[in-house]
């Protein structure tokens, strides 16, 4: 018999994907600061925190969000006793703000509970904000529960190892199916973690390097030398674009005004520029009329850009200096521009302040050279 048929049958038997998986994740796992080191018991407060902050989140963005967290609120219960504008501010930048909310909501349940997770996924999912697959991945990992977890790097390692034909969307279930019909029920947490490291290291989305990976001699993909082909995509529909406009009001000290968002809702509670609605971009009115005052606003060159999952959004930003501003009103605050990063803006609303600094900046200089 050939070698390589002999090594893929073996490959192939019903507990060599896992053993040779797990072998390879013993010696080349990630050291990540929300991981327990090899033989530790893992945090369930630790694990349920870094699963929701990487939820649309890359390890590497992710990771110093994590330690400011864990520094600041080393316990579930102090994370519950914060107040919610402290978990919105702490979440500025890292964008999906729904997840500060349900973070913080989750938080609050687990101590009323008096700091105790829920082990087993039906527990899990009766917290608030906590879906199908952080339950898993909290139950794999903190409790060592037998479940699969599918993130998408764990998607793309299934859908590869069985050319999955279908795109991913259509092919969620089959995935699951597959990836708990692997776990093994010795080290499910192990597993479902050595999955999703050999996702983000070997099977990559771009450049697999299948010569590294050890469910290559069963790799369907590989076996066919298209492993980048999979998994599957379905054509993307194009995203519709809304506009709209932000007002950047400053006073003479330096601070500029803001109000919160709505808590429910695409970016719940977070703080943004005053500004009318976000309307499809044929339809927007870019005048003054969202303007939170009277004032000499000038519009400012160019657009403040930013891809929202269902949507693109272009906002347009007006500017003004205000020595006699009224006073706030509506829920609205003067914000000083030291705080402005940690102060709960999202990306977007960032993105524009920074902006509207620049050009006033420039005016002044133009105007002290002038």
């Amino acid at each position: 018999m050939n070698d390589s048929v002999a090594l893929r049958r073996d490959a192939l038997k019903p507990r060599a994907l896992p053993r040779r998986l797990l072998a390879w994740w013993d010696a080349f796992r990630r050291e990540l600061p929300w991981r327990a080191a090899a033989g530790e018991t893992p945090d369930p407060y630790r694990v349920w925190l870094s699963e929701v902050l990487l939820q649309q989140t890359g390890a590497a963005t992710a990771a110093p969000y994590f330690e400011r967290f864990v520094k600041r609120w080393p316990r579930v219960e102090a994370l519950a006793a914060a107040s919610l504008d402290e978990v919105i501010a702490a979440f500025a930048g890292l964008g999906y703000y729904a997840r500060a909310r349900n973070l913080h909501a989750c938080a609050r349940e687990v101590a009323r509970r008096g700091g105790e997770f829920p082990r087993d996924e039906a527990g899990l999912r009766a917290l608030p904000g906590v879906g199908a697959y952080t339950a898993a991945a909290v139950a794999a990992i903190a409790f060592g529960a037998r479940t699969a977890p599918v993130d998408g790097n764990v998607a793309r390692v299934i859908a590869r190892l069985y050319a999955l034909e279908a795109p991913l969307a259509a092919a969620r279930r089959e995935i699951g199916d597959k990836a708990a019909a692997l776990t093994p029920a010795g080290r499910p947490g192990d597993f479902a973690q050595a999955l999703m490291d050999l996702g983000a290291t070997v099977c990559r989305p771009r450049g697999p390097d299948c010569s590294a990976c050890p469910l290559r001699p069963a790799c369907a993909a590989a076996a066919r030398g298209e492993a980048e082909a999979y998994p599957r995509r379905a054509r993307a529909k194009a995203k519709p674009t809304r506009a709209g406009a932000a007002f950047f009001a400053r006073r003479a000290d330096g601070a500029f005004l803001a109000r919160r968002r709505p808590p429910g809702g695409l970016l719940g509670a977070t703080l943004e520029l005053p500004g009318g609605a976000w309307e499809a971009a044929e339809r927007a009115d870019l005048g003054l009329a969202g303007a939170p005052f009277p004032a000499r606003w000038r519009r400012l060159p160019g657009a403040v850009e930013q891809a929202f999952t269902h949507f693109a959004l272009r906002l347009t930003v007006y500017a003004a200096e205000v020595g006699a501003a009224p006073p706030p009103s509506g829920g609205e605050i003067w914000v000083a521009p030291e705080d402005a990063a940690a102060a709960g803006f999202s990306s977007v609303m960032l993105k524009a302040i920074a902006q509207a600094g620049r050009f006033l900046a420039s005016e002044a200089g133009a105007a002290r050279r002038g």
